[in-house]
């Protein structure tokens, strides 16, 4: 029978992928043990492997190494997967106070599912090396399910207290990472070596302390003097294995080497990248950087970082360079989310899981360094996206205008002389508080922190920031007539650039301008020319103010404006503006005495002092009248005279 091809299986690679995927990144072994379930149950019907329906119970042919395929090797490692999640399910539930009485019978169980772990994975490597004999299976696969295989069982001689074995197995699995670690073709497959290091670096720790030896906490020492004697017996011709393996790497490596990550460094150290997902996530960073290279040269004298920022150095044709470099920013701050995505993710998995940065080695960097470096490189990307936005709107402004006012030589855009677009001004100053958001979260970085340079550079820029924002702010207020509250702003623009060159004198250097790439620089002539800017937007701000109402602030004018309803209410009232004025506290000054007002005292007092009762008025007394007469003789009374 013909030999198929070759079968390509990467046990440690499978395993962690599904294990971060299905729970146990959060410690749920019930999930991960309920989703291996369900993948044997998939892999048993597509492969045909089932037992048949009914009652009548057909045995399965065996496999052998012409008819075994890359889903029968899946199905073995899911089974193994699945009964050592249970066991660890089973661990959990013991140690719980509600399962105390039978805490026993549930250690007990647990035992049992971590031995039909470890058989299920011994089968595995036999199948495994049997493949490697027929030349169906690479060196790499084969050392993969080998040092699954040791991890498994040195864990469970370390669950039995068999600290001794358990040590030289674990030994051994972490020699073979490493040089995993070193040969691998791939950045990815780097991490992933890494990360099953030091998961078990701490155990073999554990296993060293409990046995009593004196340097239980040199791992590497450890490991180096144990798998040197016992490599040979634990692994089958090891030696051949890896040399086979290193012969291969070296093959590898020059079609390989685009997929190499590049190396991070911070402060001259390098940045450890020990996860495969935070691996798969920076490698697109740099895939989005280096098509900002080229255009970046293009456009690095657009990303001025003074005052006079688009002021400035403005060509013809910029605009559109411009706008496929804040393009470019756009993808790159696409892929740094992602992976503060995942950086941040890693840190919550670590944080709820119990763990800390233990897991890694001594001296090294945790992934809680890792997120806040990335978090520092998107920020910083963001700086350079809004400087280069803001650059972009100056530029395409004095594009639109006729041809500029020159004045000693330099192109300026001066908003009293020529239209200026009502939005350009409030769009830079919104653009600017972005920067000062980017830079405040910055300077709370743990790693800005600790490095008194780069935080005085960073509190630098925030300041030089503000003097720009007020800059521009002012612009704002001479646009709607307010002189007053636009000089008061250059005043504050001044006092925060004093701030600026007094923080830059107290560092020695300066990280930010130093960097690669310096992404805000800031230098000296920058700010004398910013100093330079705001004295001469000052005396014209001053100058249109005079010219437009002689300098007088609105409000000073001594006439008295009437409310609205007023207005209504003269109309039916006689209103005493006197008497308002007096109960508002705004009546003016008492006029002089004048002489007649004592001499109007003293006849007042001359007068009698009358009694209430006198004082009131009272009617006239009526005259007494003949009584009227009756009949004729009172109407004709008139004629014939009175009697």
């Amino acid at each position: 029978m013909a030999i198929k091809n070759t079968i390509t299986f990467r046990a440690l690679q499978l395993a962690n992928e599904q294990r971060n995927a299905y729970g146990l990144r959060y410690n749920d072994f019930e999930r991960y043990r309920k989703h291996c379930a369900n993948r044997t149950h998939r892999l048993r019907s597509s492969l045909k492997m089932t037992h048949g329906k009914g009652r009548e119970f057909k045995k399965l042919p065996p496999l052998t190494t012409d008819n075994i395929e890359d889903g029968h090797l899946q199905l073995l490692l899911y089974e193994a997967e699945r009964a050592w999640a249970y066991s660890q399910e089973l661990t959990a539930q013991a140690s719980l106070p509600s399962t105390k009485d039978h805490s026993g019978t549930l250690r007990h169980s647990a035992t049992g599912r971590f031995r039909r772990a470890v058989n299920w994975s011994t089968q595995l490597l036999s199948h495994c090396q049997a493949l490697y004999s027929a030349s169906r299976i690479s060196t790499e696969g084969l050392l993969q399910i080998t040092i699954y295989t040791l991890i498994l069982n040195g864990r469970f001689l370390r669950y039995r207290y068999d600290f001794e074995d358990a040590l030289i197995q674990l030994s051994v699995a972490r020699s073979l990472l490493d040089e995993l670690a070193d040969r691998a073709a791939t950045s990815r497959d780097q991490a992933l070596a890494t990360l099953y290091a030091d998961d078990i670096g701490p155990e073999i720790r554990y296993c060293a302390h409990e046995l009593g030896r004196e340097k239980a906490y040199d791992v590497d020492g450890l490991v180096a003097e144990l798998s040197s004697k016992h490599k040979e017996e634990m692994v089958d011709g090891c030696g051949a294995l890896i040399d086979k393996f290193r012969q291969d790497g070296a093959a590898s490596d020059k079609v390989e080497a685009r997929k190499k990550l590049a190396a991070l460094d911070w402060e001259g150290q390098p940045v450890p990248v020990r996860n495969p997902e935070l691996v798969d996530v920076l490698f697109k960073v740099q895939e989005a950087e280096s098509k900002l290279d080229a255009p970046r040269e293009h456009e690095n004298k657009g990303e001025t970082s003074t005052l006079e920022e688009g002021k400035k150095k403005v060509r013809q044709g910029k605009g559109q360079g411009s706008k496929r470099g804040v393009a470019a920013y756009d993808a790159i701050l696409l892929a740094l989310s992602d992976a503060e995505d995942v950086a941040r993710k890693l840190v919550e998995a670590q944080q709820l899981s119990g763990g800390s940065s233990s897991t890694s080695a001594a001296g090294t960097r945790d992934i809680h360094f890792v997120h806040a470096y990335i978090v520092y490189q998107l920020l910083s990307r963001r700086i350079q996206r809004d400087l280069l936005l803001i650059s972009t709107l100056l530029s395409s402004h004095h594009s639109q205008a006729a041809s500029g006012t020159t004045t000693s030589g330099k192109t300026k855009i001066k908003p009293g002389k020529e239209h200026v677009d009502a939005r350009l001004y409030p769009a830079i100053v919104k653009i600017l508080d972005t920067i000062m958001q980017s830079l405040t979260q910055m300077r709370d970085l743990s790693i800005v922190d600790e490095t008194p340079d780069l935080a005085s550079a960073v509190d630098a820029r925030l300041t030089f920031t503000k003097a720009r924002r007020c800059l521009y702010l002012s612009h704002c207020y001479v646009a709607v007539k307010k002189y007053g509250e636009a000089l008061t702003l250059i005043q504050h623009a001044n006092i925060h650039l004093r701030e600026t060159r007094s923080t830059l004198s107290i560092s020695d250097s300066d990280p930010i301008t130093a960097g690669n790439p310096a992404y805000y620089p800031l230098s000296d002539t920058e700010m004398d020319e910013s100093d330079h800017i705001l004295a001469q937007d000052g005396h014209a701000f001053k100058n249109e103010w005079f010219a437009y109402n002689g300098g007088t602030v609105a409000g000073d004018s001594k006439t008295y404006k009437k409310p609205l309803f007023f207005d209504i209410a003269l109309n039916y009232v006689q209103l005493d503006m006197d008497q308002l004025q007096r109960r508002a506290g705004k009546a003016p000054a008492p006029a002089a005495v004048t002489a007649p007002a004592p001499v109007q005292v003293e006849l007042e007092k001359k007068q009698p002092v009358k009694s209430r009762l006198e004082e009131v008025e009272r009617a006239p007394t009526p005259e007494p009248q003949a009584p009227a007469r009756g009949g004729l003789g009172s109407l004709l009374g008139g004629w014939w005279g009175r009697k």
